[in-house]
């Protein structure tokens, strides 16, 4: 029997689809600031270089970019906590509810980061893009 090497791999494995999943909730629907979120993220970021045997000084740039060449299927809490913080401020905000709407609860996020203004700046995005519309991007043509 072969023994089992990769074991960091099933670690990093169950942070990313059981602990994370698990602690996203609570992130949430508590007010929790977003540098406590950073601190939790570097502790976990310390744990999964280590499992992964990746060096101390690697960025996070290298670890949860989308856009770079090799792209690892790891996701950051601080993204994935500014996403649950905007969502639950969209949900607030657009509600059927008149009490909800009336009420207008507040998101608390601390001082760093507010997901009122994110939420604002991608409307604001959102309608730009309307306003230009559908532009040519490669040599296919108009409408493709």
């Amino acid at each position: 029997m072969k023994p089992m090497q990769s074991l960091p791999s099933y670690k990093v494995w169950g942070l990313q689809f059981m602990l994370i999943p698990k602690l996203l909730w609570p992130l949430m629907v508590y007010e929790i600031c977003s540098t406590t979120v950073e601190a939790i993220e570097a502790k976990i970021n310390k744990f999964t270089r280590r499992w992964l045997g990746v060096p101390p000084g690697l960025t996070d740039v290298a670890m949860y970019c989308r856009t770079t060449k090799l792209k690892l299927p790891l996701k950051s809490i601080l993204e994935e906590y500014k996403c649950g913080k905007a969502r639950l401020f969209s949900m607030l905000e657009d509600s059927d509810d008149l009490v909800v709407k009336t009420v207008q609860p507040s998101i608390k996020t601390g001082r760093k980061w507010k997901a009122v203004t994110a939420v604002d700046q991608a409307k604001e995005c959102l309608k730009i893009k309307e306003v230009i519309g559908q532009i040519q991007t490669d040599r296919k043509g108009l409408g493709s």
